[in-house]
């Protein structure tokens, strides 16, 4: 009895210890995504993030509307100093989008212009089965 107890507890341990590590690997993958997007924008290739982000993101900005926001929510800042992720949390269901599989990332981000800045990102899984933009905010 004593022996398939401990055989049942190594198997749980064994499922949750892999459960954790196709967490991990799928929010780097999520983080490496957002990080790739993020440096566009950092770099002004304001186009090409629009161009990357999600099919739904797409669809509610204009590439010309998220141009003009992006540049006057970015430009004033100056160069990034640095960004450190605070958080990132997954959801099924955000306000004013379809359901589906997101992760929204916090960073506490220096700039240039301003030294103490949160950004939010948030990424969706597309229909191409790629991790990509759903929104992004600044603070």
């Amino acid at each position: 009895m004593k022996k398939r107890y401990i055989l049942f507890i190594s198997i749980l341990l064994i499922c949750f210890g892999f459960n954790l590590s196709l967490a991990d690997t799928k929010n780097d993958k999520v983080l490496s995504s957002a990080k790739k997007w993020l440096f566009l924008i950092d770099n002004g290739n304001y186009s090409d993030s629009w161009k990357d982000a999600s099919t739904f993101f797409k669809t509610a900005v204009s590439e010309q509307i998220w141009l003009n926001s992006v540049r006057a929510a970015r430009e004033p800042l100056g160069k990034l100093y640095n960004r450190n992720m605070l958080k990132s949390q997954e959801a099924n269901h955000l306000p004013g989008a379809p359901d589906g599989k997101y992760i929204v990332m916090s960073f506490e981000t220096a700039f240039e212009n301003k030294k103490s800045s949160l950004e939010t990102v948030t990424f969706m899984l597309d229909k191409d089965g790629k991790w990509r933009a759903a929104g992004y905010f600044i603070k």
